[in-house]
């Protein structure tokens, strides 16, 4: 599996990862807890079973593009949940999802959400919290709105655990 990724600047990024650290410190589901050193705050544009990173050069060119976060995002399946950073759309942010959709091609149908007309840009926080976890956690992150921008780029290959950098 692949997926193409935004990185927000350096004050986005603090914010996101001082929330995942309350989350932690709170031993709750958190996207710190990954330790590996391609962790990083991202807001995912396409995720594909195959993709060729060298086909994204030309994403860098787009960049930066401003970023807004704004408020939570809840996403649910069952009764686990997802817990993110709502990003504002914006028409510079939805150029920028387009070009990547349109090398990307037509995304499978398990990741028809990250398609054009389909996404949802957030940048996670935690993952699997139950409902009572859910309400603790809402009351530990800070999620100030902030604006920034993404001023870096990376394809994700999650199977060989390899990151390529695309700005």
């Amino acid at each position: 599996m692949f997926s193409v990724e935004l990185i927000p600047d350096a004050e986005l990024d603090r914010a996101v990862r001082e929330d995942w650290d309350r989350l932690l410190a709170a031993d709750l589901p958190s996207s710190g807890r990954n330790p590996a050193p391609s962790n990083r705050p991202h807001l995912t544009l396409a995720v594909r079973d195959r993709l060729d990173p060298s086909a994204f050069g030309s994403v860098a060119d787009l960049l930066p593009v401003t970023l807004e976060l704004a408020g939570v995002l809840l996403l649910g399946h069952r009764d686990r949940y997802v817990l993110a950073r709502h990003v504002v759309v914006s028409s510079q942010l939805l150029a920028v999802h387009r070009a990547v959709a349109e090398i990307a091609g037509r995304p499978e149908p398990r990741f028809s959400n990250t398609g054009t007309d389909r996404w949802t840009p957030h940048i996670t926080l935690a993952r699997g919290l139950t409902a009572a976890r859910l309400a603790t956690a809402m009351r530990l992150i800070a999620a100030p709105n902030l604006v920034g921008r993404a001023t870096g780029a990376r394809v994700w290959d999650a199977d060989a655990r390899r990151v390529t950098l695309l700005r």
